[in-house]
């Protein structure tokens, strides 16, 4: 079944709303040097989502920084972010080098940290090159569009009523699994998976917000790979899942409106925590980016 919605006049004038909005979240409001303040939707979602808060960050590191390009990010979650205030910024430049430059960036929320990250910029150059390559899978033609994935997601017994309305309204990111069948069985899975994802409208020509919006997209699916082996997903199992800390590295240019594989595994879950990987591929094999993340997974008795 192939995904042909997003052809359609109106599905394409949803598509470019929820860009925009997303582009409005990423788009700071400097309040003074270095320092900035970031909206969140207003979703009803009880936190503000992980990826919202990296990508924000991220945005406001880059503006600090000209003729280097981004290479890798560390970040870590102290407290759940609050969607119904602002989030304030605040970055410091720890160092200026000849090739490597590094900011410190805090988010605040009711005069405390919620989430602090480190992020390293380079000068480009040359060097030896190499990569794992990109497993052969289904093409993202081939796979659950747009309206059916939709359609699955919300006829599922004991939707979450925040799941509900992130599958009922325009989204800015679109994403196809390739095996659905963690969604719809409590079957004990390999904690593995791949997802074919993009920007569900191009966004503009400009690498430094690709990167934020691929930082965006990152934290997306990630965490749920720790479900598989034990038979769980978001629709079962009292849990309370939150991300811990976020780190990436990004390797090659890219677009982030065109279809990305996103290869996850999740090595090990132990001591309520679940640790995941991933490996972003573009639709031609070129690695773009690696993903480490560490996550809350508590089940509630």
């Amino acid at each position: 079944m192939t995904g042909s919605e997003t052809d359609k006049p109106e599905a394409a004038a949803n598509s470019r709303s929820a860009i925009d909005r997303m582009m409005a979240i990423l788009d700071l409001e400097r309040i003074e040097a270095d320092r900035y303040r970031g909206q969140s939707p207003q979703d009803g979602w009880q936190r503000v989502y992980g990826g919202q808060v990296i990508g924000q960050a991220l945005v406001a590191a880059s503006r600090s920084v000209e003729d280097r390009v981004l290479h890798s990010l560390h970040g870590y979650f102290l407290r759940p972010g609050d969607p119904s205030i602002p989030i304030f910024y605040e970055v410091e430049r720890v160092r200026d080098g000849r090739s490597f430059c590094t900011r410190r960036v805090v988010a605040f929320q009711h005069g405390k940290e919620i989430f602090i990250m480190s992020a390293s910029f380079q000068v480009l150059e040359e060097g030896l090159e190499h990569q794992i390559d990109m497993d052969a899978v289904p093409d993202p033609e081939s796979l659950m569009g747009e309206s059916e994935m939709k359609a699955m997601m919300l006829s599922q017994p004991n939707v979450p009523a925040p799941v509900k309305r992130y599958w009922e309204r325009d989204r800015p990111i679109e994403f196809r699994p390739i095996d659905l069948t963690h969604y719809v069985s409590r079957e004990k899975l390999p904690p593995l998976q791949k997802v074919w994802v993009r920007s569900s409208s191009p966004l503009p020509d400009d690498a430094a917000l690709q990167k934020c919006a691929l930082a965006y997209m990152s934290d997306m699916t990630l965490l749920d790979t720790a479900l598989f082996a034990h038979g769980l997903n978001m629709f079962v199992g009292k849990l309370q899942m939150a991300s811990l800390d976020h780190a990436m590295w990004f390797h090659r240019p890219f677009q982030a409106h065109d279809w990305m594989l996103y290869s996850q595994d999740s090595p090990s879950s132990s001591n309520a925590r679940g640790f995941c990987r991933g490996s972003i591929y573009s639709r031609d094999g070129k690695l773009i980016a690696s993903v480490a993340q560490e996550g809350l997974i508590r089940q509630i008795v």
